[in-house]
């Protein structure tokens, strides 16, 4: 997999934006196929940061119902990235 092509977007919400401020953690979409290895690659590479640790979570979409029609959203993985205490993603800086 191309290391670029493991990044889809910075996930952006207060639980994401508490962990960011409190603990140094950044929470991003990533590929379904992608492992903990190629997030922290990917990660360093395209933010020139020392990446602590990764966790990822796979969530399903949740299965709506409107009338007799039923849909379900595609599953995603998420990752939070911890980086070393003096690293910081500038994208995230509100200044």
């Amino acid at each position: 997999m191309n290391i670029l092509s493991v990044l889809q977007s910075p996930v952006v919400s207060e639980k994401s934006n508490g962990q960011r401020d409190k603990f140094n953690k950044y929470t991003f979409n990533v590929a379904l196929a992608a492992n903990k290895l190629e997030i922290a690659k990917a990660i360093e590479l395209a933010y020139d940061v020392k990446v602590k640790s990764v966790s990822t979570t796979i969530t399903r979409g949740k299965v709506r119902r409107r009338g007799n029609f039923i849909s379900q959203p595609a599953k995603y993985k998420k990752a939070t990235v911890a980086l070393m205490p003096d690293q910081k993603i500038p994208i995230f800086d509100d200044n």
